[in-house]
């Protein structure tokens, strides 16, 4: 069974710096495309970053620039590297990985930005 273990959520103030780790395990097969999703209190689950095996990432409008996504592949970890945080990215930070067949999403970690 696929678990994933995130940490690295806390409360930091507005400028300052986070680094999420989500470590995967559990599966046969190789972990696919991994990302990091959030959600706000009374807001929709939405995507932050993916990066796929093979290093190519992706972004949301919002996090470009200040967020950097990465994984080391032997490790099965993923991480987020989250600068210059605002009070908007306040939110429950999850960790995701697919393999060809599922989808698995981890328990999530609080992220507080205060202003």
């Amino acid at each position: 069974q696929v678990q994933l273990v995130e940490s690295g959520g806390g409360l930091v103030q507005a400028g300052e710096s986070l680094r999420l780790s989500c470590a995967a395990s559990g599966s046969t097969f190789s972990f696919g495309v991994m990302g990091w999703y959030r959600q706000a209190p009374g807001k929709r689950r939405e995507l932050v970053a993916t990066i796929s095996i093979g290093g190519t990432t992706t972004y949301a409008d919002s996090v470009k620039g200040r967020f950097t996504i990465s994984r080391d592949n032997a490790k099965n970890t993923v991480y987020l590297q989250m600068d210059s945080l605002k009070p908007e990215d306040t939110a429950v930070y999850y960790c995701n990985a697919q393999t060809f067949s599922t989808s698995n999403w981890g328990q999530g970690t609080q992220v507080f930005v205060s202003s």
